[in-house]
């Protein structure tokens, strides 16, 4: 009696649950996230740069040029362009400089790691417009804690040009030195421990190893929290409008903030504060090519 195997089973081949139609509709919330809160907005801001748009007469036809000529002829423009360009050159090296300096400290830290690292990323935890007004009430001459100290030494926190952007400085670094220890934190933890191994064996001092191993391999974090922090500097807002109105004597005055003005305080013309915006994004997409070339290994094409 001969015993015959059964007939093998075909395997069905699996296919992917949904196909085409499924992932298109993962992605189309994201879509019209960008559609709707970037493109739409931004096609908008264009047709006002280009149009005669009044803030309460809505749009009153083409005039190209007149916009542009208008804002960059504004008495504020080139000022604000300074101050911009100033307080975002301080903060960078600060804010940059201080949370390297504060992750290499939580990194080499054993038994204060824990509390160091919830200490400096508290104030991280703080909206910058809650932040804001608590330091308005900290420099405040009259109800501030420092009003007795500051009335007897004869000084003011915002009350000359200097004293405002140095105080903004402050609260901006207390803000957020601590997320860019964070960021920090995660590009030195990313560096193999057999790199520092080797440099060890080399006879490398530490500034040496710091120097040739550690700076060069957090070229990319170096990047990421560059181009972060300029172009959070340079749309800076709410903490000069909360802190200085633009003042004192319009010496405070951002580039953002102008837009704001001309926009709804001053020549209430949003046809002028969109040529400005569109300026501004201009300018943004330039620098942020320029620093991330900057900041690309020679070998990467």
């Amino acid at each position: 009696m001969v015993v015959t195997a059964p007939p093998a089973r075909r395997r069905r081949r699996s296919r992917p649950l949904g196909g085409p139609a499924q992932g298109w509709g993962f992605a189309a919330p994201t879509a019209l996230f960008v559609v709707f809160l970037f493109v739409i907005p931004l096609l908008l801001v264009l047709q006002m740069s280009a149009s005669d748009w009044p803030l309460l007469g809505g749009n009153r036809g083409l005039n190209l040029p007149e916009n542009y000529i208008d804002a960059v002829d504004h008495r504020l423009f080139w000022d604000s362009i300074r101050f911009t360009l100033v307080y975002t050159a301080v903060t960078t090296v600060l804010l940059i400089g201080l949370g390297l300096g504060l992750a290499l400290l939580v990194q080499e830290s054993t038994r204060w790691k824990g509390f160091l690292r919830t200490a400096f990323l508290v104030p991280s935890a703080l909206g910058l417009a809650s932040a804001s007004l608590l330091f308005y009430v900290l420099y405040s001459p009259i109800a501030g804690p420092f009003a007795d100290l500051m009335d007897a030494w004869g000084i003011t926190f915002l009350g000359t040009p200097e004293g405002a952007l140095w105080s903004t400085v402050f609260l901006i670094v207390w803000r957020y030195a601590g997320f860019y220890m964070l960021l920090m934190l995660v590009g030195l933890q990313g560096i193999p421990d057999e790199v520092y191994e080797a440099a060890r064996i080399d006879g490398a001092s530490r500034w040496q190893t710091f120097r040739d191993v550690t700076v060069p391999l957090l070229r990319p974090t170096f990047a990421l929290t560059i181009v972060m922090c300029v172009t959070g500097s340079l749309l800076a807002f709410e903490q000069f409008y909360i802190l200085t109105k633009g003042g004192p004597d319009n010496s405070t005055v951002t580039i953002v903030q102008l837009i704001y003005s001309v926009a709804f305080q001053g020549q209430n013309s949003l046809g002028i504060a969109g040529a400005l915006s569109v300026i501004v994004l201009l300018a943004l997409i330039v620098i942020n090519i320029l620093q991330l070339r900057a900041f690309r290994r020679p070998d990467e094409s």
